[in-house]
């Protein structure tokens, strides 16, 4: 497959471990991911991290709601190393467009995975605001498209072809909910998927044999049956 598969997480013993693996080229964290691996010294983790892994992408997010301090925020979490890609948010939690901040950070070389990207609008203005900067990622929440019934190939598609003129920009298919969705994402030229430990752990079902795959299945339903001690008078 074409797609680069970017590990989701924020716990350091399963980053080191994908590390690896060289099927992972890049990993991503947020505030939530740290929170759930309960992490209270950001900068800390972080550049523990970075020590570990020194030669893959990784983002770190900006965890401000005001623009100067986001600001503030991205000029040092890029500091910490050339592999590092800053996280800003496509708007604060007022909704007000992160654009005139991601245009300012582009043009003073600040590597950004401008993320939670959900519609064609946010991506136009997003990929205007990151021309002519240096390496970016625009970061498309797929599996949330696909959490509200909306099908995200057509998005991913047209993501796709508003940034085929600036090659610097890689598209993300993010929060992706299944295996089939890497398979999706490589079919239409995504250049980027970030994957959770849950789904990566499936990537040895890919080409499985059907047939085999349903007789392991009859197996396990009977095994767990005999198991159980079930029986019928």
């Amino acid at each position: 497959m074409s797609v680069k598969i970017f590990a989701d997480g924020a716990e350091k013993a399963s980053m080191l471990k994908l590390y690896a693996d060289p099927r992972i080229q890049g990993f991503t964290t947020n505030p939530t991911l740290m929170r759930k691996a309960g992490i209270s010294d950001y900068e800390g983790f972080a550049r523990d991290i970075l020590a570990a892994i020194p030669d893959r992408p990784i983002s770190f997010e900006v965890f401000a709601d005001e623009f100067d301090e986001m600001e503030r925020q991205a000029e040092r979490i890029a500091a910490w190393g050339s592999n590092v890609y800053v996280k800003i948010p496509v708007t604060n939690t007022r909704g007000e467009s992160a654009g005139p901040l991601v245009k300012r950070l582009a043009a003073r070389g600040v590597k950004q995975n401008v993320t939670a990207i959900l519609t064609l609008d946010q991506v136009r203005e997003v990929v205007d605001a990151l021309a002519g900067g240096p390496a970016a990622n625009v970061s498309v929440f797929a599996g949330r498209i696909a959490d509200t019934g909306v099908d995200p190939l057509p998005v991913m598609k047209e993501a796709l072809r508003i940034m085929a003129p600036h090659p610097q920009l890689e598209l993300i298919w993010a929060s992706p909910r299944e295996l089939l969705n890497i398979v999706q994402a490589s079919e239409i030229g995504c250049h980027i998927i970030t994957v959770t430990p849950d789904i990566l752990n499936k990537l040895a079902l890919i080409g499985k044999d059907l047939a085999q795959y349903s007789l392991e299945t009859v197996k396990m339903f009977r095994n767990d049956a005999v198991a159980s001690g079930f029986g019928l008078a």
